[in-house]
């Protein structure tokens, strides 16, 4: 059985679904491996580094895309999905809550397509949750690109001409990603303070050495996968004027407040932003699905009244040679749970939890979220 490894095509985008390491995990299982070539060199990882761990290099890319299993971190392009074999399995971040329209099409080709982002968050299921192991990694980039835009310095210095302050930093949002910017600015010496809209974490955020922030918005909770509910109009506006006298007096804002399968809040206005000190610096993480931040922009650096405001979208790739390790590894857990080595095939089980949960299309059908989307 063949496992294929196409470069990606969205733009800007610099990770690969496999490395050389995942590649002998794969051929351990007796998996043949091709990898189209130049798939890896945004990642430094070169095509004679997977020919050296026992993958073929494919120039022209048609070996790959026909694979048995195909594997790739951005969802395919249109055209591309005629490329695939209809009875294929493909696997890669799919967004099934917006492209139900590419699921179907998926569907409808005889595709079983694996979604990424549907990967429940399980004990079991831990090692394959791409989006847990990618949001540590764009919580780290925030922290980096705020330091590099910042005028000021994280750390406390002592120096022979007086003591200069930590920056101060307030983090919106305790997820993975809120947690991972909280530890690296801490890291970096600044003084951090966070909020969340779920108390349950106020200790995680606590343990890393932050102030968590007390904001009564009533009741507010978690879903089962431990992502936080949808606030109500009035909930938001409790949390922005709690939230205001924090946001002025900080030097650097981290937003990472996103609601899964919805579009983020708009909890930081433009007159937020303006009661900052000229040379603050806000990093709007949740831009890509609608921004927490009033004025942030995608892909865009925005000056609001004298503060820079950072709306960078597919964070992990600013540092993708970890991003790929970690989800080329996400995805080598995944076809290792369910391989049959004696069938030589993958055996995905519809009863099973993980299953169930993250093949959105299987057998001309359309399942899960993305047949709801279709539906509405």
């Amino acid at each position: 059985m063949l496992i294929g490894v196409p470069r990606e095509t969205a733009e800007g985008e610099l990770r690969v679904a496999c490395t050389p390491t995942t590649t002998r995990r794969l051929a351990g299982l007796g998996l043949d491996v091709a990898v189209e070539s130049g798939a890896g060199a945004g990642s430094a990882f070169r095509d004679e580094d997977y020919e050296a761990a026992g993958a073929s290099v494919d120039a022209a890319g048609a070996r790959v895309r026909g694979a048995d299993i195909v594997l790739r971190v951005r969802r395919p392009e249109e055209d591309e999905v005629e490329r695939l074999a209809a009875s294929a399995v493909h696997m890669s971040f799919l967004d099934p809550f917006r492209e139900a329209a590419l699921i179907r099409r998926l569907a409808d080709r005889g595709v079983t397509a694996v979604s990424m982002e549907m990967i429940p968050r399980t004990t079991r299921a831990q090692k394959m949750d791409a989006l847990s192991s990618q949001a540590s990694l764009a919580g780290y980039v925030t922290v980096i690109q705020a330091s590099f835009h910042s005028p000021r310095i994280f750390p406390m210095m002592m120096t022979p001409a007086g003591t200069i302050p930590p920056a101060r930093v307030f983090v919106i949002g305790a997820g993975v990603a809120g947690l991972q910017a909280i530890a690296t600015a801490k890291r970096l010496g600044a003084r951090v303070e966070a909020f969340d809209t779920r108390p349950s974490v106020a200790e995680q955020v606590r343990s890393l050495g932050a102030r968590f922030v007390e904001i009564d918005i009533g009741e507010a909770g978690e879903t089962e996968q431990g992502y936080a509910k949808a606030l109500t109009p009035e909930q938001i506006a409790m949390q922005q004027e709690g939230m205001k006298r924090v946001i002025a007096g900080s030097d650097v804002v981290i937003t990472t407040a996103q609601v899964f399968g919805r579009p983020a809040p708009r909890i930081v206005t433009r007159e937020m932003v303006e009661a900052m000190q000229p040379g603050s610096v806000v990093v709007d993480m949740a831009v890509e699905s609608g921004g927490n931040v009033e004025g942030s922009e995608l892909d865009r650096i925005v000056d609001v009244g004298g503060v820079t405001v950072l709306g960078q979208g597919n964070l992990p790739s600013a540092v993708a040679r970890n991003a790929s390790e970690m989800y080329a590894a996400n995805l080598a857990h995944f076809v290792e749970e369910f391989w049959d080595a004696e069938a030589g095939a993958l055996r995905l089980d519809p009863e099973d939890d993980i299953v169930a949960s993250a093949v959105v299309a299987r057998e001309g059908a359309v399942l899960g979220v993305a047949a709801e989307s279709l539906a509405k």
